[in-house]
């Protein structure tokens, strides 16, 4: 576990810093320097592409790291690699081709409402590029072990460059239509220079001929493909379903909460970056017994340090909502339920990486698509009659029902799950420190609130968590820390 530890720090610290450089962005600038309407059309723009891109990468990013370590031959991991760039260009070629034949009707879909949206249209299909290729290219640095720098670029770089983009609209340097032709220029510029790095880290030639096992690898992406853009499906679905039943705006203040709530995503993705490659590895050796370990330390680790933030994003929305304009109110239930849906998403720890990379990724691709209809029809349900709230209850509805099968899977077929009494013991402080600190407050500002109340509920966790004795490898971090070390 020790480059886990090490880069999963790391990566901790950069998502750390890009989400808050992002709620900045999202509950301060974009509220301030965006009509309700504009920003609800940039939240919409990114959840098409995020719809979208999964289809053109093609599950590349995810075969490379599945396939990569069993090479040996660096003739054939050419090929490969050469394969894994000219597959997504491929769909991307063909994906621009009906996009261009069925341009007018796709922008009659706007017609009636949100017309706003019809000159941007073609900007999803330009960001949908720019994301597939950059996840491809991060992939060719996470199976070298090196995430931190993609990681940077992903959580940090895109989002310093918009804050830098909005108050460039705050002084009147550019309107706010180049403001959203800007956003796309920053992601096609983060791709280059992704590319450049991976590019320098492996001794590569393009060689235009199959490697041996294509066909082992093209079906393994191909239902990677399908699986993946199922997971987006359930995380995007929600916003875009919003756009066909409400105004636009409400795609904004739904964004906004459960912006607020995916925080506790932070830990996942940044150890995710390093748990993959490495779970890729112990399967292909068959280390099974070292795969057990990791499954409980990740899936413990994660779900005590996601409790942290969960409590403290509950315990805190009310107050921080005081700060942000009037007109993007509060829905509690959005923050509570997709904070409990990512929150049981961390306690999976590296489950995905398991079943993505083992000979039953079929399965969660089966299971995956009948959870997206039943999303789907879910959102169909729950937003005309519960609004954006009815989004969100459709959302966890098809995550909690989503992780369980997928729980169950790696059970029945590894023998092995992620839980221990510790996990019954963290979620015990979790419950006990939100029934805790929810309703009481402090009477000054709420910045003073939210800080006290932090402090206090951070403390008194980690204690807990220290006195315990939840987690070896947090108690081991927290013993380190009066040595300078």
């Amino acid at each position: 576990m020790g480059i886990v530890v090490n880069q999963s720090i790391k990566n901790v610290i950069i998502t750390c810093l890009g989400f808050g450089i992002g709620a900045i962005n999202t509950l301060f600038l974009f509220t301030k320097f965006l009509e309700e309407e504009y920003y609800g059309l940039v939240s919409y723009l990114f959840s098409v592409s995020n719809l979208i891109w999964p289809l053109m990468a093609f599950g590349v990013h995810n075969t490379l790291v599945k396939f990569y370590s069993s090479y040996t031959n660096r003739g054939e991991r050419n090929k490969f690699l050469t394969m894994m760039l000219i597959l997504p260009m491929c769909i991307a070629l063909f994906v621009g081709a009906i996009g261009s034949a069925l341009y007018e009707y796709i922008l009659d879909f706007f017609n009636e409402d949100n017309t706003i949206v019809q000159p941007y249209v073609w900007t999803i299909y330009i960001l949908a590029i720019a994301l597939s290729y950059f996840e491809i290219f991060f992939a060719w640095a996470k199976v070298k072990l090196k995430s931190v720098f993609g990681n940077i670029l992903k959580e940090l770089f895109v989002r310093v460059c918009t804050m830098i983009l909005l108050i460039f609209v705050s002084i009147e340097m550019i309107t706010v239509q180049q403001f959203i032709y800007a956003i796309v220029m920053v992601y096609i510029l983060r791709l280059v220079i992704m590319s450049m790095y991976a590019f320098g880290l492996h001794e590569f030639k393009f060689s235009f001929s199959l490697p041996s096992n294509y066909v082992s690898v093209f079906k393994y992406s191909l239902l990677i493909l399908l699986a993946g853009s199922v997971a987006t499906l359930l995380i995007d679905l929600d916003k875009t379903m919003i756009e066909r039943y409400l105004p636009i705006e409400y795609v904004a203040k739904y964004g906004i909460c459960a912006y607020i709530a995916s925080v506790i995503i932070i830990p996942s993705r940044a150890m995710h970056q390093i748990t993959y490659p490495l779970t890729a590895k112990l399967i292909n050796e068959k280390g099974f017994e070292q795969l057990r370990e990791l499954y409980k330390k990740s899936s413990l680790n994660l779900f005590t340090i996601s409790g942290l933030l969960f409590v403290l994003i509950i315990c805190n929305v009310n107050q921080l909502f005081e700060l942000i304009p009037q007109e993007y109110e509060l829905f509690i239930w959005v923050v509570l339920l997709i904070g409990a849906a990512k929150l049981f998403d961390n306690l999976l720890g590296n489950n995905n990486s398991i079943l993505f990379n083992s000979d039953y990724y079929r399965l969660i691709l089966y299971i995956g698509i009948g959870m997206a209809i039943l999303a789907f029809i879910l959102n169909w349900i729950c937003i005309p009659i519960f609004g954006v709230t009815g989004a969100a209850i459709a959302s966890f509805a098809a995550v909690f029902c989503y992780n369980l099968a997928k729980i169950w899977i790696v059970q029945k077929k590894f023998k092995m799950h992620p839980f221990s009494k510790n996990t019954l013991i963290t979620l015990l402080l979790i419950i006990v420190f939100v029934f805790g600190f929810y309703f009481w407050d402090f009477g000054f500002h709420p910045i003073v609130n939210i800080t006290l109340k932090s402090i206090l509920i951070g403390a008194g966790y980690i204690i807990l968590l220290y006195f315990l004795k939840i987690s070896e490898d947090i108690n081991n971090i927290l013993k380190k820390i009066p040595r300078g070390a």
